[in-house]
């Protein structure tokens, strides 16, 4: 029942994260998400088979054996065409701030909530969910904030990029993939002590 709960709360929580990056791509004059009809909490047209199901299924369950480990996955990114954005110059860095940010505000309504609330009182396995959504939610928009294509904080961080740091632009977006698989399986354990701490502060655990 844990394992199909913690799928539940990762799907929802990369579900909300892309319809972020489309809510705020939809305001900025970009209605491709809109228009696609993916502006819609349903995870159905946003699940992606592999990064929705498979491999956070897979990655639980290795956890679950180990007693820890990497948690990660994905939503379909929700379309957008910076085009049509009225904000060109800062456009870009507000859609792909929205996800992580959303996953920020989920992470801090449900971490007050357990530390204000006597979430514990109503029922123990109440207060388990709410601990996943925070760790899952503080662990998704961390990790998108790293600086790393194809994550959000990419798009941030070439939004501000000065032309005269083109090639650390095109080294990134070259070994971006490898640099992230190399960041998963070797830092992983780092970000999961920060992003713990940061839980702790959440939720005075």
């Amino acid at each position: 029942m844990e394992f199909i709960f913690l799928i539940a709360i990762l799907v929802f929580s990369v579900v909300f994260h892309e319809v972020s990056h489309g809510v705020v791509a939809n305001s900025l004059g970009d209605t491709t998400a809109k228009d696609a009809g993916r502006l819609t909490l349903n995870p159905l047209p946003h699940i992606d088979p592999i990064g929705s199901i498979i491999l956070p299924a897979f990655l639980i369950l290795m956890n679950q054996i180990s007693g820890g480990g990497i948690i990660f996955g994905w939503a379909k990114p929700v379309p957008v065409n910076p085009q049509y954005f009225r904000d060109q110059k800062f456009g870009s860095a507000k859609v792909s701030l929205a996800g992580p940010a959303s996953n920020f505000a989920l992470a801090l309504a449900f971490g007050l909530a357990l530390r204000f609330l006597p979430i514990s009182d109503i029922h123990p396995s109440l207060a388990a969910i709410f601990q996943s959504i925070v760790y899952i939610n503080l662990l998704l928009g961390v990790f998108n904030l790293l600086p790393i294509p194809p994550l959000d904080g990419s798009h941030i961080l070439f939004s501000f990029l000065p032309r005269s740091m083109s090639r650390l632009k095109a080294f990134l977006q070259q070994y971006g993939l490898m640099l992230l698989f190399i960041l998963i399986f070797f830092f992983f354990d780092f970000i999961s002590l920060f992003v713990g701490k940061v839980f702790a502060l959440i939720v005075g655990m």
